[in-house]
């Protein structure tokens, strides 16, 4: 049985994939509603099932092509990397942004097959100053229902999804914290940073 902790890994491995990001073809004509809302978190919810129950597992360059989809990351990108960002280059801008994302797809991809069964009930969507806030029950197979609140903006031409929690838990800030602590421990290098994300 998962504990609290790996239960939210497996979710964060879920949400990332989809995540960070509401996506695309579906609301590109046409200013993002509600509904539209709970329909494309539906359809991620399948998405995401249909790659964990495949016959082989998943490998980070599929992870990376939801990304690649769902996830805007740029924004995601920059209010993790925080302060640094300003001082950043547009080259380790790049770079970290990229690093960042293929980061993510190793770290949460091991677990994407444990979303398999598992489903994604919208709740609740309302909109918050210029972006939606949109509820939802994340369930895993034969877990508990975990509460996951999407943050979702277009500003970026799309509707995308730019930061998420999870059982009151900010993953923005969660993986802040941990580019932090590799920044803190390199004497703050970006280069550094964009360096052990590529290595790990």
């Amino acid at each position: 049985m998962f504990d609290r902790p790996n239960r939210r890994a497996v979710l964060t491995a879920l949400i990332a994939a989809s995540s960070f990001a509401l996506s695309t073809a579906h609301m590109a004509q046409a200013a993002m509603t509600e509904g539209d809302a709970a329909a494309l978190i539906q359809t991620v919810s399948a998405d995401l099932n249909a790659i964990a129950s495949g016959s082989a597992a998943a490998s980070p360059a599929q992870f990376e092509r939801i990304l690649d989809r769902y996830a805007d990351m740029p924004i995601i990108a920059q209010t993790v990397l925080g302060v640094d960002w300003r001082s950043a280059s547009d080259t380790q801008r790049r770079g970290f942004t990229q690093a960042l994302r293929g980061y993510l797809a190793r770290k949460y991809g091991a677990r994407f097959h444990e979303f398999e069964g598992g489903s994604i009930e919208v709740t609740g969507a309302r909109p918050i100053r210029s972006f939606f806030e949109v509820r939802s029950r994340a369930r895993l197979a034969g877990q508990s229902p975990v509460e996951v609140i999407w943050l979702v903006s277009d500003g970026s031409g799309q509707p995308r999804i730019f930061n998420i929690l999870i059982e009151g838990i900010d993953l923005r800030s969660t993986e802040g914290q941990e580019m932090r602590s590799i920044l803190d421990a390199n004497g703050g290098s970006i280069d550094a940073l964009i360096a052990a994300l590529n290595a790990s």
